[in-house]
């Protein structure tokens, strides 16, 4: 009974966007799961499920299986709203912020964990990026200004 609840609980958070236990519970009463608010705590708690912000501004359940998409939904975030510029010379790729906002947006750069990416170095307004191949580098800034669209 607990894993075909589970599995429910997981096929209605992927179809319905369900902002409350109290919205799950309805739902899973709706398809004949007799359960609890306890009960759904409990089935949250084990599935690790996460409260995610949906493109409209609802707040609703979401398995941790989308934290992937979470990050990188919010490294495109700090890209938006902080880096001004991308230039590039030899194997290098040196992009302008907002001040205050380089140590930011290098810390989402080294999380992307880009393979081409040696490493960064952020000051205040200012990142450079050191690239492994310099043939890579015209490449990898198009991918940054992807990110800032």
């Amino acid at each position: 009974m607990k894993v075909a609840r589970q599995v429910k609980i997981i096929e209605i958070i992927e179809n319905n966007l369900i902002e409350t236990q109290e919205d799950l519970a309805q739902a899973l009463k709706d398809t004949g799961f007799a359960v609890t608010q306890a009960t759904i705590s409990r089935d949250i708690k084990e599935l690790k499920l996460i409260k995610i912000t949906s493109k409209v501004g609802i707040q609703h359940y979401a398995p941790l299986k989308d934290i992937s998409t979470i990050y990188n939904e919010r490294v495109t975030a700090v890209f938006r709203e902080s880096v001004l510029t991308v230039d590039y010379v030899e194997n290098n790729i040196v992009l302008r912020t907002l001040p205050a906002m380089a140590q930011a947006a290098a810390l989402a750069i080294d999380g992307l964990e880009w393979s081409e990416i040696v490493g960064t170095i952020a000051g205040d307004d200012t990142i450079f990026v050191l690239i492994r191949d310099r043939e890579l580098v015209p490449e990898i800034a198009g991918k940054f200004k992807k990110l800032m669209k």
